[in-house]
């Protein structure tokens, strides 16, 4: 299985939202930044099985823009096991009620997100793995997912993820001429 974690993209900052903590949505710069992030994971060849989010306004929209770069026919599905505050664990049980053969996108929050790679990777959740707003990793296991088992494919910044995306694009338009 490949878990492919996303952080959702830049939203409203706490002190200029007057709406519900959940409701807060991307800025403008952070759909722009998340649709770029997007077309990096596209061209990393990145084929989804299975889309979830957390029902989190920021994170949901985060996940539409992915599905309408990678993979426009998938089900953006929320799952509780996404929210701020779930323990990573919640989200590796769910890992292991899927197919060992699932590609599996996940749009979330940190520290969350960082824990559940700490978890894979050392079979423990620490605070050591933070992703940055439209960054991503992707930890592959094979067979049953098991805390500790799992290894690091990638660790993209959103910076990175642009840069590839942008070269993708370049590169098509050059093949195209």
């Amino acid at each position: 299985m490949d878990c492919i974690l996303v952080r959702h993209g830049i939203a409203v900052e706490p002190d200029d939202w007057e709406g519900e903590e959940e409701n807060r949505p991307l800025t403008e710069k952070g759909k722009r930044r998340a649709r770029q992030a997007a077309e990096g994971l596209a061209a990393l060849d990145c084929k989804p099985t299975h889309l979830f989010t957390s029902p989190f306004v920021r994170a949901y929209d985060t996940a539409r823009l992915l599905r309408a770069v990678i993979c426009p026919t998938l089900k953006v599905e929320t799952r509780e096991e996404l929210v701020v505050g779930a323990k990573p664990e919640r989200l590796v049980g769910l890992f292991r009620t899927l197919p060992s053969n699932a590609v599996v996108v996940c749009v979330g929050h940190e520290p969350q997100l960082g824990e559940v790679v700490s978890l894979l990777l050392c079979g423990k959740a620490l605070p050591n793995f933070p992703l940055k707003k439209a960054g991503a990793a992707r930890v592959e296991s094979e067979g049953t997912v098991n805390p500790g088992q799992g290894r690091l494919r990638w660790w993209l910044q959103p910076m990175q993820l642009r840069t590839i995306g942008k070269r993708a694009y370049v590169k098509k338009r050059v093949e195209r001429s």
